[in-house]
């Protein structure tokens, strides 16, 4: 891989979001953010997700709320609102698959990529930066990134990088990586087989790592002792695996953004929303699927949200297209009466009810150009696989055009 940083030789990423419930919980309650906050089922239910805040309380995830609030009076639990946890993982797992369409996802909050074959658009370390700033410009939201040879050792990397952060462990390094940290850090070692590793005099992963294989499988069985002897070995050959199989496409696909500032004017909102809609249109192109379903989503000031949608004729993957489409909605949205002179702090588009391309056929309309958007969307395509993503863009987004917050 170009770049020759240390993790060049590193095909493997972990990426997980950090405390995802309560990030998703307060992204539109600012005056939280500093509070410890628990999302919980009410005041007798078990913590789904603790804030960074009130885990330095000691409160964690799976801890009834009675005994969060002994060890934290001032805690604040909010409940969980699933359809904006399902509504963000979606929106994340769309910015990893933007990078590779190779992602076994593991929850809602966190997938396995292997970036083997994107190498041309930089180095896993680098490629593991553009996606933290990716997920936070797009979902307000902090990731942190382990890149390895390995799926264990990426695993490892990524909760040694938390919060917000990237931890890389050359095949080199692996074994020192390792070895000085406790058995419980490996993947898959729960507190009942640590426990047990700790009576056998097995602390570390290096004490694990050079146990005798008998011993180990004396105490908990063949196929336990190899794995437990593979993972603190870093030698675990699993493949990353997209679990969708190759024909299922995403239901949906958008890209948003929260703008650097405020903004009444309708050509910043403009400009934004042409630069969402190649986004958005050139994935869909990438993933070989058209959405016949188009949806705005305007967040304004006061966090107040709002979404629009128009279904096409037919489906569609042309930025514009879907940009005339996103305008449209836009602009009847700002002209409503209670809407004007309402600072706007967030756009996006989603294409919803997605086929495959290869499914749709287009019908021809009398009159039109044998040449037209469809065909400069796929030169561009061509020019920017080749040269990168800022080797042609519209003029209007050129130097100049509003910056969005940053990352």
């Amino acid at each position: 891989m170009r770049g020759g940083d240390a993790s060049s030789a590193c095909p493997v990423l972990h990426v997980d979001v950090d405390a995802f419930y309560a990030a998703v919980a307060l992204r539109d309650r600012p005056e939280l953010r500093d509070a410890p906050v628990v999302v919980a089922g009410g005041g007798r239910g078990v913590v789904l997700c603790a804030s960074y805040p009130a885990r330095r309380h000691g409160v964690r995830s799976a801890m009834s709320v009675v005994h969060a609030r002994r060890l934290c009076p001032s805690l604040v639990v909010v409940p969980p609102d699933f359809a904006a946890f399902s509504r963000a993982s979606a929106s994340v797992l769309e910015a990893f698959r933007s990078v590779t369409p190779r992602v076994e996802v593991v929850s809602l909050e966190e997938a396995f990529l292997d970036v083997r074959g994107a190498h041309r658009h930089g180095t896993p370390l680098q490629l593991a930066q553009r996606l933290r700033a990716l997920v936070h410009d797009e979902q307000g939201l902090t990731c942190s990134v382990g890149v390895a040879p390995t799926r264990s050792v990426a695993k490892v990397a990524s909760r040694r990088a938390k919060p917000d952060g990237v931890v890389v462990v050359p095949p080199e390094e692996v074994a020192a990586f390792l070895r000085p940290l406790d058995v419980g850090a490996l993947w898959g070692v729960g507190d009942k087989t640590r426990e047990r590793l700790h009576r056998l005099g097995l602390r570390t992963v290096g004490d694990l790592a050079d146990a005798p294989l008998e011993l180990l499988e004396g105490r908990l069985g063949p196929g336990a002792a190899r794995q437990l002897q593979t993972l603190a070995r870093g030698e675990d050959r699993r493949e990353v695996r997209d679990r969708r199989g190759p024909t299922e496409p995403d239901r949906s696909t958008g890209a948003d953004a929260t703008l650097a500032r405020d903004t009444t004017d309708r050509a910043v909102l403009h400009r934004e929303l042409l630069r969402l809609s190649a986004r958005l249109t050139g994935r869909m192109r990438r993933g070989g699927v058209v959405g016949r379903t188009l949806t705005l989503k305007v967040r304004y000031s006061d966090f107040t949200t709002l979404t629009r949608s128009r279904t096409l004729p037919e489906p569609t993957d042309v930025t514009q297209e879907v940009y005339r489409t996103a305008t449209d909605l836009l602009d009847a949205l700002l002209d409503r009466p209670g809407s004007r002179g309402r600072g706007v702090r967030l756009v996006g588009v989603r294409a919803e009810h997605l086929v495959r391309r290869s499914e749709v056929h287009h019908q021809l309309v009398l009159g039109e150009p044998e040449h037209g958007w469809a065909e400069a969307d796929r030169a561009v395509d061509r020019a920017t696989g080749r040269f990168g993503a800022a080797a042609v863009r519209p003029a209007s987004l050129l130097p100049g055009a509003p910056d969005r917050r940053p990352a």
